[in-house]
């Protein structure tokens, strides 16, 4: 009890969220796997008018993955089939001068091509793949890995990776709250840079142990990593909610 109540102390207040709700979906089964990297490297890939949000002098870079379920537009229900499916991203960590945070995405994999298709006309750098996902929520005493698969079409990059939760543990140390309280998303879209914001509770998390990793999305979105992740997590999930993007001030394409 009081490792959660660590948890809750560290883990900030998210901001309103702008109206209208946008969408509403659930995160499940969420895998996060993080290695150091110097600013220098996170820099390349900001958008006009944000910088990388740095901790313990480095920035970090992020291989996670989730099963989508049950998304929809604004707080109506899921949409049957395109609502739910797999997603693995890599992602960096930004701050804009103000101090709002939010997550630069270097590519993010789906197994359904429409969702694909039209979060690629919104500038979100979607990618259409084969993506499998395996494991059980862990119980009290523990379980079996957790994981997930990534197969490019044509023969492009691909990832396998799992991890084993320890459902005794829990996450609320300094770092593992710096990389999973996002509470939004900067992308550039036509020529601007945008904070797309989001809303949810603080995650359950849980340290893990890496079971498998065999990744190439990183290094294909052009970042090198070495050795094994510095933080490995898991969590059974979170609903989160989308509100209206805005554009960043004084940020030029």
């Amino acid at each position: 009890m009081e490792q959660r109540l660590g948890a809750a102390a560290l883990w900030p207040d998210p901001p309103d969220l702008p109206l209208p709700t946008i969408m509403d979906q659930r995160w499940l089964d969420a895998v996060f796997l993080h290695w150091r990297i110097p600013e220098s490297s996170a820099a390349r890939f900001m958008p006009p008018g944000v910088e990388p949000d740095v901790f313990d002098g480095s920035s970090w870079v992020g291989l996670i993955g989730f099963r989508m379920k049950g998304a929809g537009i604004g707080r109506g229900p899921g949409i049957p089939y395109l609502g739910s499916f797999n997603e693995v991203n890599v992602r960096l960590y930004s701050r804009e001068p103000d101090g709002t945070r939010g997550v630069v995405f270097l590519s993010l994999d789906a197994n359904r091509l429409p969702v694909v298709l039209a979060a690629r006309q919104a500038g979100i750098p979607y990618v259409w793949s084969r993506i499998r996902s395996w494991g059980t929520p862990p119980g009290d005493e523990g379980g079996g890995p957790s994981g997930y698969s990534v197969s490019r079409f044509r023969r492009g990059a691909s990832s396998r990776f799992s991890v084993i939760p320890d459902p005794r543990s829990v996450a609320g140390d300094p770092l593992s709250i710096h990389v999973t309280a996002r509470f939004g998303l900067h992308s550039r879209f036509h020529g601007r840079t945008i904070h797309i914001p989001n809303t949810h509770e603080p995650w359950a998390l849980h340290k893990a142990d890496v079971h498998e990793l065999h990744d190439g999305l990183i290094s294909s979105a052009g970042i090198e990593v070495g050795g094994p992740p510095e933080s490995v997590l898991y969590s059974p999930g979170v609903r989160t909610q989308f509100g209206w993007p805005r554009v960043v001030t004084g940020a030029h394409g």
